[in-house]
């Protein structure tokens, strides 16, 4: 995602806005949980402040479709995130350092960090609900109801005391 600066740079113009539409590649989402990204959009501005250093201000909105935590079923997960701040700085926090910023400067980087803080630990369909988590020998256990200790492990646990 590259956008050219040189405009404010000179200071032909205060700001550049921002209104993109985000087209992922599939081999990007590989090994991070995500099935798809859908409706990605990045809105904002890049502006310079009083030490002519690029300030970035920008939101990031979508939708993750990510697999049910009990069926593996595709699940859509809606999220916004805001990122403000320098934009050298923000691309040494992720380990992105763009040595060649003088006419362009790319913001991926920075937008797919920020996308990828968003990814929730776990999401559960709504129709889960519905489905039996015993069968036949087997139940599924939460940790609450985790609470019976095997006599095997007790005298384990008596042993460390």
């Amino acid at each position: 995602m590259f956008i050219d600066i040189t405009r404010l740079k000179n200071g032909i113009d205060s700001y550049i806005e921002i209104d993109r539409i985000v087209e992922w590649n599939p081999e990007t989402m590989k090994n991070t949980g995500l099935l798809e990204l859908k409706d990605t959009t990045v809105r904002g501005t890049i502006t310079k402040d009083s030490i002519d250093s690029l300030v970035l201000d920008i939101i990031i909105e979508g939708t993750m479709i990510l697999p049910c935590a009990i069926t593996l079923k595709p699940v859509s997960y809606p999220f916004t995130t805001s990122v403000q701040g320098n934009i050298e700085n923000l691309l040494e926090e992720i380990g992105e350092i763009d040595k060649k910023m003088e006419n362009t400067i790319d913001i991926f980087p920075i937008v797919w960090e920020n996308i990828l803080v968003e990814i929730p630990s776990r999401v559960v369909s709504e129709d889960a609900d519905s489905i039996s988590l015993e069968g036949n020998g087997w139940r599924l256990c939460t940790e609450e109801q985790n609470e019976e200790i095997n006599p095997e492990l007790q005298k384990l646990r008596d042993l460390l005391k």
